[in-house]
């Protein structure tokens, strides 16, 4: 049999692709990687690295209102440029499209620019270019989606969000999930008047109950219009701006209109049916605990997967990969105790089961749950209240649960992952001396369960 061009494929040069191609490389895989975009996917591009961005730009107005308010600072006029914001963030962006090139480059990897589509289990094609691999890799991520109603062109996606030629004067948010609330948060922060809709009675579906009821608190005490239970049904282009109809009957103007209403499987238009790779109904790539899909040479990792959808995990999984086809042992991605972060206005952070998981696991349960004003207010008097939440299953003491809505929550509760994933109990929380004043200590000082 002919020697085929690579041992591995990898079509889509996002975070796990990315790190697939780049560890395989250096097992001694001959490696070629398709990108028909920018380097660094959806992260680097169009999501976590420009969100966060635009969150840093959003905290400002709050920290010189404070500075005024309770600590004696005198502030001039202030003001916001959009566009200073956006062109310094796509600076730094194509500067880390660069660092991809060069680490793609540095690794052996070879970079095949254009769309690529499979045409075989050990085939594919990029521009009208044929290449032979021993392992195909579906590293595609996910897409935008927008709904199915009147006008929904006249919307934007968080695509074409960080990418705006100025600031609306109103927006409005459709959608429940972190992205959703995100863009409220920094939109919020940046002066912008907001309405958010979710068509559920309560956002962030997934996420424990008790961190979705104060986020949305909070959020509203910001001034966040936020309906729940209300959905956008139709679009029109208005005198001024754009006229939101909704599922109540109402009618609203606005500037802007955010869908942010989930993502699907980045999966068409790959050849991945015709190779006999088994889709789900979402379009995902079904995959096994190993990432191998219905046909051996072919594999899939990250958002296309559907599974756990997280850049970190993206990146975890191309690490097992390349163990699996290259290393000594298969390796398993582990989708346990993954900690994460949504950056609203407060932030989330979050590791291990919600409360109702948890109860139905394991049946008897402790909660721990405090919420109280942090220290940097008192001297503000701002409303914002931090929450802070343990969930301990009773009969082996572990914490099987934390939760946190509050400042820097990503900051704390990746430290506190690592004790989660060691399987620390509630015994060793109780037994670690907690830094004074911080709001952390709170995760070890908490002592009485509440009830029920």
């Amino acid at each position: 049999m002919a020697e085929r061009d690579f041992d591995l494929f990898v079509i889509g040069a996002g975070s796990g692709g990315v790190r697939a191609s780049r560890f395989s490389a250096a097992r001694g895989a001959r490696v070629a990687v398709a990108e028909e975009g920018a380097l660094g996917g959806t992260c680097v591009n169009v999501g976590c690295i420009p969100k966060k961005l635009f969150v840093y730009a959003s905290h400002f107005r709050d920290e010189m209102s404070e500075a005024v308010a309770g600590y004696g600072w005198t502030v001039g006029q202030a003001g916001f440029d959009w566009p200073t914001l956006r062109d310094n963030k796509t600076r730094e962006i194509e500067r880390l499209n660069g660092i991809y090139a060069g680490l793609l480059r540095d690794a052996g990897v070879r970079h095949i620019e254009g769309r690529a589509r499979i045409v075989g289990p050990h085939a594919v094609e990029v521009a009208g270019e044929r290449f032979t691999a021993e392992n195909i890799l579906v590293a595609t991520g996910g897409w935008p989606t927008r709904p199915d109603i009147p006008g929904a062109e006249l919307g934007v996606t968080s695509n074409e969000l960080f990418y705006l030629d100025s600031l609306p004067r109103r927006a409005m948010i459709v959608g429940g999930g972190y992205i959703a609330v995100e863009f409220a948060g920094i939109f919020n922060g940046l002066g912008v008047d907001v309405t958010q809709l979710y068509r559920g009675p309560l956002f962030l579906r997934g996420f424990d109950d008790d961190v979705r009821r104060h986020l949305a608190e909070q959020m509203q005490g910001r001034g966040i219009d936020l309906r729940l239970a209300t959905n956008l049904t139709a679009l029109a282009k208005a005198r001024s701006g754009l006229r939101a109809t909704l599922s109540d009957g109402s009618q609203l103007e606005t500037d802007l209109v955010l869908f942010a209403t989930g993502r699907h499987p980045n999966s068409a238009d790959l050849g991945l049916e015709e190779a006999g790779v088994a889709l789900a109904p979402d379009g995902s790539v079904v995959v096994d605990a190993y990432s191998r899909s219905s046909v051996p040479s072919i594999w899939a990792i990250g958002d296309v997967t559907n599974r756990l959808n997280l850049t970190p995990v993206a990146i975890h999984e191309g690490v097992c990969l390349s163990e699996t086809l290259f290393g000594k042992a298969p390796r398993s991605p582990d989708h346990e105790n993954v900690p994460a972060a949504v950056f609203s206005q407060p932030p989330i952070g979050t590791v291990g089961l919600t409360e109702a998981a948890a109860r139905q696991r394991y049946g008897e349960i402790d909660v721990y749950r405090t919420t109280f004003r942090a220290l940097k207010h008192t001297l503000t008097h701002g409303h914002e209240r931090t929450l802070m939440k343990l969930i301990v299953d009773r009969k082996s003491d572990r914490v099987v649960g934390l939760h946190m809505v509050g400042a820097d929550a990503g900051e704390i509760v990746q430290g506190f992952a690592v004790a989660i994933k060691s399987g620390a109990t509630k015994a060793d929380f109780d037994a670690t001396l907690g830094i004074h004043p911080t709001a952390a200590e709170e995760f070890v000082t908490m002592r009485t369960p509440v009830a029920g």
